[in-house]
């Protein structure tokens, strides 16, 4: 009798502790999933505000550019605006390729923290 009842409390014990851990194995998945969630969240608000960026200092240089064309009364001063017009074109894609390689790495070293904390748990 005294076997049957420490078989009974092996068998319990030993399903107590695969519940404990499908639970625990439950949480991280809940905690991985909503993790790239908030990740999945952050890159579309990130892009949706740089592309509305964009889309203003795309609009700045314009405005900038029809003001100053409509200004330009030679030939000298024409050549001068496209020269000024290409620098800020420059500088406007240097800042834009800046922008983009940080966010690529802020977006890599999101994601590999995310996966780390899900296979360090």
């Amino acid at each position: 009798m005294a076997g049957l009842s420490e078989a009974r409390q092996a068998t319990e014990q030993a399903a107590a502790d695969a519940a404990i851990r499908v639970t625990e194995t439950n949480v991280d998945t809940l905690n991985f999933l909503f993790g790239a969630q908030r990740l999945l969240l952050a890159e579309f608000l990130f892009a949706s505000n740089e592309m509305f960026e964009r889309v203003r200092t795309e609009m700045h240089l314009f405005i900038e550019f029809a003001a100053k064309m409509a200004g330009a009364h030679s030939v000298n001063c024409v050549r001068e605006l496209a020269q000024e017009c290409a620098r800020h074109q420059i500088d406007f894609v240097r800042r834009d390729s800046e922008q983009f390689f940080s966010h690529g790495q802020r977006s890599i070293e999101t994601a590999s923290k995310l996966v780390s904390r899900r296979f360090d748990a």
